[in-house]
């Protein structure tokens, strides 16, 4: 007989309810790891995005506007290396 066995209906709730909530706590742990790698990540390229396009002058809108005239040609001349994994399947 293992020792969960040995419990009462009580404490194997009890027990249960303890399991769940620190499941609930990891995941909301692997979520807040996750936002902030994000972030970081959107933070770097973005500085990246200043200091090869030298447009540290440019407001939000403007930056979209200039990476709107650059889109397509971007995304036409990419080479295969640096295309979405998904998209080389």
């Amino acid at each position: 007989m293992s020792y969960y066995d040995r419990l009462n209906h009580d404490e194997k709730i009890k027990k249960l309810d303890g399991m769940i909530e620190r499941s609930k706590i990891k995941k909301l742990k692997m979520k807040e790891k996750e936002r902030k790698e994000r972030a970081r990540r959107l933070i770097e390229k973005g500085a990246l995005l200043e200091k090869y396009f030298d447009i540290y002058h440019l407001d939000v809108e403007q930056t979209e506007e200039l990476l709107k005239i650059f889109s397509e040609y971007v995304k036409e001349k990419t080479p295969q290396k640096f295309k979405d994994q998904k998209e080389n399947k």
